[in-house]
């Protein structure tokens, strides 16, 4: 505990005595039912991440008057007294594992999309000034047809610019939400006063354009966040909390509000008693990757900064969020930079965080890989779920219980479906045997992690656990019916990835020519040499053994700054296949000065991919004037051309020196089906059974392991 002291040292936010300053962000989660009810999914949802150690729970986005205002399609509601016995259960189960919960209360104002689905008015402070952005243009056919926005019933959205009497209205909802919060046995709400909803709007000197005492100088600005404070602190016990969450700033929002102007506003709703000011930030959504940089930042402690200023300017406590690391948001609290830390996909990746912080356990902390599934889930009208951890949202029906007929597991495969599996099935008490093919665990994650590098702290939790538990591993080990006889299987998962067949293109068999499978094995060191000889030169090969004697191809970092020094790809990469790999591979290989073409023969880009996080991947390359090509058929690949036909039969050519195959990947049952006619009862995983990538594979292990 002690080299998170500051982190797990208990507090008071206001009335609110916590264990320790590890908060719950709120986010939206979309577990309730239609009609706003807080349900079974939910209780388990908030009660693991209680059960794990948090000090405060906070409820996402509680619609303060529902279904007016929502902005998600299964939000809970607080507008009535008929959700108090639902929200009580949910609170009762929090308080039996020491930690308090709270409810963010919100009404969506002008960005309440399930208004605009549902043809009712939208209230604003101001008419919305109209931004263009392309962020449709890099959605499936699919997902444009769940998008949140696209459910809209019939033509243009109803603008109620609000008047004094709405004003009014609006006060009461949202003292109303706060009085059925303490009734239902919550200990504090957070007023969300940021993130383009209705009281930012408000706050807001773009947005809000009125010419009455609500608009104008900041003073008439915070007039209406001045009149929801004192509402709902009327409307409350003194023992109960209240607190605001505000925008530091509102990014690519020319004229909107700024740091000098928050911590005005912060000062303000300081002299109003509020208990905690939670700094967030907010982007106008110019492009889809503007998201990533607020609300939902992809910079480590990027709001960080922010709040310490705001902290600096009051004397209220501050929550600062935005992915900060345990030791980051330690060392911040010993400075006094701030007061509390909020964490949201780190606790849906684990709820144990805070408990294994405290066991002294950080390096088994699973942790988000901030690929943006959860937050992906809500735009197409989903519930939220992890791809880092299968039981998030499912904790309702999936539980870790010890297996009533403990079993030899033998498990063929160290990548992250083998590794996950061994890990569930251990918990369970199964005895576990895992066989790797290779030196190392982590298969394709590996390579996956040189890419995307969040991919490999994903990889050291997995490899850590692993360690951690009673599991045999055998590396350099090949998986033969003999061997599995041998070693008396009661049952045997197979997780030894896709297969990748080689297109069918004049060419595709040139030196010059790779499979993706190919890459990965001669940059991780996976039977190199196999490759190396087929397609290296002399010169070639003797660096790449000079990098595998210095240990390079065994360590990440290592092989990153290798792979910037050399790798056996030309100046012109064409990337065949625009997929998930195709595009993280691009994404690499821009990073390594190679100027690279897509080419997808299909009508999308990153299918694969969440919505969110293709849009990060899309706008970098399209940055880099990477060239993205779209239903485009390959015809042939020459020495240092590969040529093309577009959707209009016209024929292209792109320059290439070095031709990466991205295509062709599919599930490879032939282990799995070679060892069950043997008579082995065998569980296909992973990729071997169905593409589904990281995610995928984390849930056909986990799912798998249960099953036993």
């Amino acid at each position: 505990m002690s080299q998170f002291k500051h982190l797990l040292s208990p507090a008071k936010l206001g009335p609110v005595e916590l264990r320790n300053r590890i908060i719950l962000s709120p986010m939206g989660d979309n577990f309730a039912d239609e009609e706003g009810y807080c349900t079974e999914q939910m209780q388990a949802y908030y009660e693991a991440r209680a059960a794990g150690g948090a000090g405060l729970i906070i409820m996402g986005v509680v619609s303060i008057a529902f279904p007016h205002g929502t902005a998600e399609p299964f939000q809970c509601a607080i507008s009535d007294d008929k959700y108090i016995p639902g929200l009580a259960k949910l609170a009762e189960r929090v308080h039996k594992h020491g930690a308090k919960v709270a409810m963010q209360i919100q009404h969506a104002g002008k960005v309440a999309a399930r208004d605009l689905a549902e043809g009712r008015e939208l209230w604003v402070p101001s008419m919305p000034r109209m931004t263009k952005n392309d962020i449709m243009a890099s959605l499936t056919q699919e997902e444009l047809g769940k998008f949140i926005s696209s459910q809209r019933r019939d033509g243009n959205p109803t603008i109620r610019v609000m008047d004094k009497d709405d004003i009014a209205q609006m006060v009461e909802w949202f003292a109303a939400a706060a009085e059925r919060a303490e009734k239902a046995g919550f200990d504090g709400v957070e007023i969300h006063a940021a993130h383009n909803y209705i009281i930012a709007g408000f706050l807001s000197p773009y947005h809000n354009q009125r010419d009455d005492e609500y608009g104008g100088s900041l003073e008439n600005r915070v007039r209406f966040m001045r009149e929801v404070i004192r509402a709902v602190r009327a409307r409350v016990s003194p023992e109960f909390g209240v607190w605001i969450r505000l925008d530091a700033y509102e990014l690519h929002t020319e004229g909107g509000i700024h740091l000098d102007e928050a911590k005005q506003v912060a000062k303000i709703a300081a002299e109003e008693a509020v208990h905690a000011i939670a700094v967030s930030a907010y982007a106008t959504i110019t492009t889809g990757s503007a998201f990533t940089e607020a609300p939902l930042v992809q910079k480590p402690a990027g709001f960080l900064d922010w709040a310490a200023e705001v902290r600096a300017a009051v004397d209220t406590p501050v929550i600062a969020l935005g992915r900060i690391e345990p030791e980051v948001g330690n060392k911040a609290i010993a400075e006094g930079r701030c007061d509390f830390i909020a964490m949201g996909r780190k606790l849906l990746a684990d709820p144990e965080l805070p408990n294994k912080l405290a066991a002294g356990k950080p390096e088994t902390i699973r942790p988000c890989i901030y690929c943006y599934v959860c937050v992906s889930q809500i735009f197409i009208n989903e519930r939220i779920k992890c791809a880092a951890n299968p039981f998030t949202g499912q904790e309702h029906q999936q539980v870790l219980l010890p297996a009533p007929h403990p079993k030899h597991v033998v498990i063929v495969g160290g990548g992250p479906a083998g590794m996950e599996a061994a890990r569930v099935a251990s918990l369970r008490g199964h005895r576990v045997t895992l066989i790797e093919r290779s030196n190392r665990l982590g298969g394709t994650l590996f390579f996956a992690a040189l890419a995307y590098p969040e991919n490999g702290v994903l990889l050291d939790n997995l490899v850590a656990q692993v360690k951690e538990l009673p599991i045999e591993v055998r590396f350099n080990t090949e998986a033969t019916p003999e061997l599995l006889d041998d070693l008396n299987a009661d049952h045997v998962f197979v997780a030894t990835g896709a297969k990748r067949d080689a297109p069918n293109i004049p060419g595709a068999d040139l030196k010059h020519v790779w499979s993706g499978d190919e890459l990965r094995r001669l940059m991780t060191g996976d039977r190199a040499e196999e490759i190396a000889k087929k397609k290296l030169s002399l010169t070639q090969r003797t660096m790449m053994k000079a990098g595998s004697l210095s240990g390079a191809t065994n360590s990440r970092d290592a092989l990153q700054g290798l792979s910037k020094l050399w790798m056996p790809l030309g100046k012109n990469v064409a990337i065949i296949g625009g997929g998930l790999v195709g595009l993280e591979l691009a994404e690499f290989l821009i990073e390594r000065g190679r100027k690279v073409t897509v080419l997808e023969p299909g009508p999308a880009l990153g299918a694969e991919l969440s919505i969110v996080r293709r849009w990060r991947v899309l706008d970098n390359l399209r940055d880099h004037q990477v060239p993205l090509l779209t239903r485009c058929t390959v015809s042939r690949i020459d020495a240092d051309q590969v040529h093309y036909v577009d959707q209009d039969h016209n024929p292209h050519t792109v320059a290439a020196h070095s031709v990466v195959l991205a295509i062709g990947a599919g599930p490879d049952r032939s282990l799995a089906d070679r060892l069950a006619q043997h008579g082995l009862p065998v569980t296909a995983i992973g990729d071997c059974q169905q593409l589904g990538y990281i995610e995928g594979a984390l849930r056909g292990g986990t799912d798998a392991a249960l099953a036993l």
